[in-house]
């Protein structure tokens, strides 16, 4: 008797557990793969070849801002719609183009694999793709690029450097790996390296008064005088009398963002060597800290000649957008 009541009691439980609706079937996701910055684009063979696939490549294959050459914001992976299957749809980021579907844009997460953003471009016919294309690639390239920020964030992530410097000079926390070494620092600058094949990745943190940079002159032009006067005290060239300065003959673009929480002024560019012949692109942080009464300076810049440099300068940015000011 007692067998079967305790027999009874599980069928029971096991019948309530499958009934109970409240707990939802959850997916069981593979990570997303993919190189950084390598965008699948998931369209017709004839469409890729046509005007459709001629927006798609003018928007998300676009020169990247302040790059010595011309290297595109997303290296694309055509593909027919039948080919994404199985390990392919994996893929960290993707667009879908989909025609004689009425105009619109659907957009996917985690559908295939975790993390994920899918962007699904629908339309009646090729007029119609090509305008919305047109119209929507900045806010889905803005989106596109966080979640490979954050990605590259998650990576470096595995194997952080244990720092306390940045911390007691600037009030800074800043996450990055173990690869980069300390080359120089002083009570007012630091100077962070790691070695590539054939060149450097470099780090410079340092401050600066707020009427340095926020006065009745402008802003680019002022964030330019200040890069050159570290570079010449602190950035030495090969030969006796050269340093780094920025690059004359370009302007640097200048765009308003945040980190962490505060203002700052954003600047792409390139730099060069006085005296000398060398140069690179750069990615500068003018950071407002209205308490301090400063603004703190995060730059990233590359001296990688003759090679591709925009995965270069993505990690210095997701370095330089991890920044926390204490």
């Amino acid at each position: 008797m007692k067998r079967s009541l305790i027999l009874l009691t599980c069928i029971l439980l096991l019948i309530s557990c499958k009934n109970d609706k409240s707990q939802p079937n959850k997916r069981i996701l593979s990570d997303s793969s993919g190189n950084i910055n390598q965008l699948t684009v998931v369209m017709d063979n004839k469409l890729w070849e046509g005007e459709v696939g001629e927006a798609i490549r003018s928007n998300f294959a676009s020169p990247v801002n302040g790059l010595p050459q011309d290297e595109p914001l997303f290296t694309l992976d055509q593909m027919p719609p039948k080919s994404f299957t199985g390990f392919v749809r994996n893929s960290r980021i993707f667009l879908k183009v989909e025609e004689n579907k009425p105009k619109g844009i659907d957009f996917i997460s985690d559908e295939f694999a975790k993390p994920q953003k899918g962007i699904v471009f629908m339309g009646q016919n090729n007029e119609e793709l090509v305008d919305l294309i047109n119209e929507k690639s900045d806010s889905i390239i803005n989106l596109l690029k966080k979640t490979e920020l954050k990605e590259k964030q998650r990576r470096i992530g595995k194997s952080l450097k244990k720092d306390e410097i940045l911390e007691k000079k600037f009030g800074l926390k800043l996450k990055f790996p173990t690869a980069y070494r300390y080359a120089k620092e002083d009570s007012s600058f630091v100077w962070i390296r790691k070695e590539i094949p054939k060149g450097n990745m470099e780090i410079l943190v340092y401050e600066v008064p707020i009427d340095r940079i926020e006065n009745d002159s402008s802003v680019v032009a002022n964030i330019s005088k200040i890069r050159d006067s570290i570079g010449k005290a602190e950035i030495p060239g090969p030969v006796e009398g050269s340093y780094m300065i920025t690059e004359k003959a370009y302007a640097p673009y200048l765009f308003e963002t945040s980190i962490d929480g505060h203002f700052a002024y954003e600047t792409r560019g390139t730099w060069t060597v006085e005296n000398a012949f060398m140069g690179g692109p750069f990615v500068n942080y003018a950071v407002k800290d209205e308490k301090n009464n400063r603004f703190l300076i995060l730059e990233g810049f590359v001296f990688s000649p003759s090679r591709a440099k925009r995965d270069n300068i993505f990690e210095l940015d997701a370095i330089l957008q991890s920044a926390k000011l204490e």
